[in-house]
């Protein structure tokens, strides 16, 4: 079906909007669920594989830096291919993906099937805004921007929830195959339901960008995942990496600049909206990706908490997520205004992300509560709401680049912002586990004979199990781990303070009621008037000029006569 002929048909009603978007969601259920579902068994999958806190730290950033570098891939070919079969093709990438790291066999192989996940979680989120830009307008797409927040908030709760007993039950490898039989169902939903105009031509990929791209971003991350560890952070090496890093993304913007078909076109920074829309998606990333995997371990290191315990005392963070995803795409939806919503979003994040730094392990767990809800909150009102906005003043056909441009700087902001406290848990817990020798040398004598055995289990690199520390142990290792993981949330807060002054500059730029292609149609019909306007006044000049012509030669003719006569 031809573009124009798509736009030529009627609106879809609400109904058909939720067919089409069915296998959509479905999709994107099965890509936070595969993630989610193993975020509370973390440390006990690294503890199993023999894995340290570096090793933990790059289970997750290596599925947030190959989505980072993959989702401005897809974005382009979203502008160039078919999208639903570039959607579909992700979730098979993603599923495929998670089926092997369940077979995984030290942290090495973990991480090399995470990084494999992240390429189809980069089209998984790309894609799916790109298509419901093809079939709702950015006015209406608030209150379905709340589905998208609900079925993430499902599978944020319910991923975590359903982890802890699947690892407690059965182990922790069934938790990679449980979104096998989900993501059948979506690729046959997707096939059945989702009916979109498609944009196809063909055209070069710019491969050196995307390599330049995903070396600049890889040097980047391993400087600071590492740094402070196996170098120090003002070293050779250190100079190296990130000398290597700039030198990476000057050639990649040389590259972008000249490129017939950029990765990233740069034309895209001349939009204030969506230059200062990436400055805040950074934000949202840290505070979404770190409060994920931080609050874990604290749960479980900090406060002793089984996996599955862990999954139901993270349940306040999603809640706030779903509430503020929901109630603020619906307001956006009716009164079609959306700055205030952005503000008062970001204002949380500042509120949350500061709260959660002075947490400890025996914080009244109503406040930890209360500080998660606020995090929560402050990203459901953010994040997919910074997509929109920008999708609302993009061309028509850069929505695939734009979109997965705010989605890619999201990803990247999460994926460093992960690194930095990574980093920043692991010194800190080093440092403060080196003031505590005293008590753990007195700790352990007061256990007798079984105090060897436990000063052994203490000397490996391996990520511990506190929960199964004996209690004067425990003890320690629980105030340890809370004081870095909450020094760690540090990092957050001048982040999402640089998001709310971008958030405060965005113009308010009212939300469209045309969908993707109708902008397209539109932009082509206008054309078609410029044109044949153009054209009329061509013509009506042209006939002007041959009447005056005819005159001049009436005139003369009149006064040759008259001279002969």
């Amino acid at each position: 079906m031809s573009d124009t002929a798509a736009a030529a048909r009627p609106a879809m009603s609400h109904r058909e909007v939720l067919q089409a978007l069915s296998g959509l969601l479905l999709g994107m259920f099965v890509s936070m669920l595969a993630s989610t579902v193993v975020s509370t068994s973390l440390p006990v999958i690294v503890h199993d594989l023999e894995g340290d806190q570096a090793a933990f730290t790059w289970v997750v950033t290596a599925t947030l830096l190959t989505t980072a570098i993959s989702t401005p891939v897809w974005g382009k070919l979203a502008d160039l291919y078919d999208r639903k079969l570039l959607f579909q093709l992700a979730i098979a990438i993603f599923v495929l993906a998670s089926a092997s790291a369940g077979f995984a066999q030290d942290p090495g192989m973990l991480i090399a099937s995470r990084a494999v996940q992240g390429l189809g979680a980069g089209g998984l989120a790309a894609l799916s805004q790109v298509l419901m830009a093809d079939i709702i307008s950015p006015r209406e797409r608030g209150r379905y921007m709340g589905l998208f927040g609900a079925v993430m908030a499902v599978a944020t709760v319910g991923g975590p929830l359903l982890g802890g007993v699947i690892t407690d039950a059965w182990g922790w490898r069934w938790n990679f195959f449980v979104a096998l039989p989900v993501a059948v169902a979506a690729l046959i939903i997707v096939q059945k339901t989702l009916h979109v105009p498609r944009h196809s031509r063909r055209v070069s990929i710019d491969y050196v960008g995307i390599v330049l791209l995903s070396a600049a971003v890889s040097l980047l991350l391993i400087w600071v995942t590492n740094a402070g560890t196996d170098y120090d952070w003002w070293s050779l090496t250190t100079l190296l990496m990130v000398g290597g890093a700039v030198l990476a993304t000057a050639l990649f913007i040389v590259v972008e600049l000249r490129v017939k078909e950029p990765l990233v076109p740069l034309s895209l920074f001349r939009n204030r909206t969506f230059t200062l829309a990436v400055l805040a998606s950074i934000a949202t990333g840290i505070a979404m990706f770190g409060a994920s995997v931080f609050l874990s371990q604290y749960m479980q290191l900090a406060r002793g908490a089984t996996p599955t315990e862990a999954g139901i005392m993270t349940i306040p963070m999603i809640a706030g997520l779903l509430v503020a995803s929901m109630t603020i795409g619906a307001l956006i939806t009716k009164f079609g205004h959306w700055k205030p919503y952005l503000i008062g979003g970001a204002v949380m994040l500042i509120a949350g992300a500061s709260l959660l730094s002075t947490i400890e392990y025996d914080t009244n767990f109503a406040l930890v509560s209360l500080y998660m809800a606020l995090l929560g909150a402050g990203v459901g009102s953010t994040m997919q709401n910074l997509v929109l906005i920008v999708q609302n003043t993009s061309q028509p056909t850069e929505i695939g680049v734009a979109s997965s441009g705010v989605t890619f700087f999201r990803s990247l902001g999460g994926t460093v912002g992960v690194s930095l406290m990574g980093a920043a848990l692991a010194s800190r817990v080093t440092d403060l586990l080196a003031g505590r020798q005293a008590d753990l040398a007195a700790a352990l004598a007061g256990l007798g004979d079984q105090g060897s055995a436990v000063a052994e289990s203490l000397q490996s690199d391996t990520l511990p199990a506190v929960s199964s520390m004996p209690d004067a142990i425990r003890v320690i290792f629980e105030d340890v781990y809370a004081q870095g993981i909450s020094h760690s949330f540090l990092i957050a807060v001048p982040f999402a303070v640089i998001s709310l002054i971008a958030i405060l500059f965005l113009p308010n730029t009212p939300l469209t009621r045309m969908t993707t292609s109708e902008r397209m149609h539109a932009a082509e019909a206008d054309l078609a008037t410029v044109s044949t306007s153009e054209g009329m006044q061509t013509l009506t000049a042209t006939a002007a000029i041959r009447v005056q012509g005819r005159e001049r030669r009436d005139v003369e003719a009149a006064r040759r006569a008259e001279a002969r006569d």
